[in-house]
């Protein structure tokens, strides 16, 4: 955890999860790409299309995919802790995540009509919560602290000047703020904004 928090964000990493990538960070890094969306995509439609079969042979080869897919993913969740927990441990930051449910609720409802049906199945599919199990673990074996906030309007909100309108989320990447014009990519904005949340949680009275 850091010894001298400070009213301000520097001192927290936040960590949005969510459709384009899998996590990215309140410093800008993205973690996963397009070998990972292929993937989800790829088994998706095979478990559509051996679903339909019904057959033994279909249901044995689902079911070797299936496994194949968990250690996939438990790889990639693997990768992507360790790296989050580096960078804490190495910046001697406190890790901020958004709670698990509220990740869960926007896989079935999505952020923007551009998020189709197929990637919303495709998103509650990816372990997430093995994700925040793997952080939690080498996060207190490194001695960094993990936070969990709320979810609610961070892909909606200038973390500039804190203006919170559904319409700044232009699409699935692009976030424009209609009251100050701050624009970056929305992942990023998301990770601030989760950031600043982890002060509120420490520092309740804290302006960020």
């Amino acid at each position: 955890m850091p010894t001298n928090l400070k009213n301000t964000r520097n001192d927290f990493l936040g960590v949005d999860l969510g459709i384009a990538k899998i996590a990215t960070t309140s410093d800008g890094k993205f973690y996963s790409g397009t070998k990972v969306k292929n993937i989800r995509r790829r088994y998706f439609r095979l478990r559509q299309r051996l679903q339909s079969k019904g057959t033994k042979s279909a249901k044995r080869k689902l079911k070797q995919r299936r496994q194949k897919k968990s250690r996939f993913v438990a790889d990639v969740n693997h990768c992507i802790s360790k790296r989050l927990v580096e960078v804490a441990k190495g910046t001697q930051r406190a890790i901020v995540l958004e709670d698990l449910k509220g990740i869960r609720e926007r896989a079935r409802k999505g952020t923007r009509k551009t998020v189709c049906k197929t990637m919303r199945q495709v998103l509650s599919s990816w372990s997430f919560y093995q994700l925040r199990q793997f952080i939690e673990y080498k996060a207190r074996a490194a001695g960094i602290l993990v936070i969990y906030v709320d979810p609610r309007n961070t892909s909606r909100t200038c973390s500039k000047c804190g203006n919170v309108d559904k319409k700044n989320r232009r699409d699935q990447k692009h976030f424009v703020c209609n009251a100050c014009g701050h624009a970056l990519n929305a992942d990023i904005n998301a990770a601030l904004n989760i950031a600043r949340r982890g002060v509120d949680v420490i520092q309740p009275n804290a302006v960020a």
